[in-house]
């Protein structure tokens, strides 16, 4: 039933797809016929080009921002702010295309296409709950379910179930796993009656049912075994809630490992085709980097030892993936001693936790431009290279500061940790250590490709203007 939000997605997906055609097509057509300083004409070839760029970039941009997964719920604001963004954004993604492949493209003509997706788009989404609703009630075959518990849970679960009838769902009633206590019925937004359990066959036989959820206690499954088994047989799908597992971070999924069946919980992300785009994304910008920075990096190197006694890099054991150990690489920034020195200055220290001390005295004059452009994290693409690290990531802590985490702070490290990350993009060294860590969590909880490059695109206006650095 929950693909029904997924198809709805594709729906709207493909909306944009054929609004953004017509709106090429009607600013072409007008640009054509209108009499201006320069004559405006594209091949049928650099036509199609051009277009089929506009409608990949729109549908990236749509799945980027978000805008598909609440097309039918929003706001009226919102639709027309975040249409707005991704019509501007597809715009300027086809004036930087034009460059790059020397096209000739109307300005007025980018300019009214963008006026006219945005107006055909933000017409259809404002209508787009209404016209999804109907269709949905008239077209689209309800989808039955039944909840299998009385308690909490179950209502809880109820409840939601009905908050997601535009999506066609229909909550049936429930069925009750203890014969005595049950009420007869249940009223929520309607009344639902309450079956016993052993009644399940004469329901299926007399009612549509097309799926099963049990929203019951842990220890109620295994009395309910034969209930199993009878969904089985009759080939109802059948649903289990397991929100009575005190994983409240997890994503819970289903795997095999030969004949037996795992229930898999995940605290981080844990897709593994995702992972793998991320890990060679990572291995190609870090290669590219290091290749375009080599001689930057020597002259650094030089300047750095001509500077101030000590090695050009700095070597610091670092904690990884899962808490492995790793050596970690930075230009020296500081003086040769700073380690040392550290107890000494402890008293300077404005962080919980890490150590961090504004103006720190320790800085080389060099270190200090160094460590305001963030220009001492380049040889960390070698990290990125060999897999240590990632491009985007929570930032690597020594081990000494690990120990003294909190409980709920660890789970930062069950993400390879990256050159920048979320709090790097909000604030850099002016964020707090408790407002850090959440960020962490934030961006583990919501990783995606998408929020990567977001990040990535965010870090270079802050590394290149040395914002929030200190």
């Amino acid at each position: 039933m929950f693909s029904r939000q997924r198809k709805a997605r594709v729906l709207f997906g493909l909306s944009d797809i054929i609004l953004t055609t017509l709106a090429f097509e009607a600013a072409y057509r007008t640009r054509a016929i209108l009499q201006l300083e320069h004559n405006f004409f594209l091949t049928l070839e650099r036509k199609a080009l051009v277009l089929g760029v506009a409608l990949l970039g729109w549908v990236l941009l749509g799945i980027w921002l978000e805008v598909y997964d609440k097309l039918d719920s929003a706001h009226p604001v919102v639709i027309l702010r975040d249409t707005a963004r991704q019509c501007v954004y597809g715009a300027l993604g086809l004036v930087v295309f034009e460059y790059l492949v020397r096209l000739d493209l109307s300005r007025f003509f980018l300019l009214l296409f963008a006026t006219l997706a945005w107006v055909f788009l933000v017409i259809f989404r404002l209508t787009a709950g209404r016209v999804v609703g109907v269709i949905r009630r008239e077209f689209a075959a309800p989808h039955y379910v039944m909840v299998v518990g009385t308690g909490e849970r179950a209502l809880r679960m109820a409840r939601d179930l009905e908050a997601s009838s535009n999506y066609g769902v229909k909550l049936r009633g429930f069925l009750s796993e203890r014969p005595d206590g049950a009420p007869a019925q249940i009223l929520l937004e309607s009344m639902y009656k309450v079956y016993p359990v052993a009644d399940l066959p004469t329901v299926l036989q007399e009612h549509v049912v097309d799926e099963i959820v049990f929203a019951v206690g842990s220890e109620s499954l295994a009395e309910l075994e034969e209930v199993f088994l009878l969904c089985d047989e009759e080939g109802v799908r059948t649903r289990v809630a397991v929100d009575f597992f005190p994983h409240v971070n997890s994503t819970v999924s289903l795997d095999r490992f030969g004949s037996t069946p795992l229930l898999t919980f995940s605290a981080a992300p844990y897709d593994e085709i995702r992972l793998l785009v991320k890990r060679l994304t990572d291995v190609a910008i870090a290669a590219a980097g290091l290749v375009v920075l080599a001689p930057f990096m020597i002259m650094i190197a030089l300047a750095i030892r001509l500077s101030s006694p000590g090695p050009v890099i700095f070597r610091q054991v670092r904690c990884g993936l899962n808490g492995r150990r790793f050596l970690f690489y930075k230009f020296r920034s500081m003086c040769e001693n700073a380690e040392e020195l550290k107890s000494g200055l402890a008293h300077l220290n404005t962080k919980e936790t890490v150590f961090k001390i504004p103006d720190d005295p320790r800085l080389t004059p060099l270190g200090r431009y160094l460590r305001k452009f963030s220009v001492d994290e380049w040889p960390q693409l070698w990290n990125v290279l060999r897999g240590d690290m990632s491009l985007v990531g929570p930032r690597p802590a020594v081990p000494s500061e690990v120990d003294r985490y909190k409980r709920w702070q660890r789970r930062r490290l069950r993400m390879r940790p990256g050159l920048t990350c979320l709090w790097a993009v909000s604030g850099r060294d002016n964020v707090d250590f408790e407002t850090w860590m959440k960020m962490d969590m934030q961006y583990i909880d919501n990783w995606s490709l998408a929020l990567d490059w977001k990040i990535l695109i965010q870090t270079i206006p802050r590394v290149l203007t040395g914002h929030g650095a200190s």
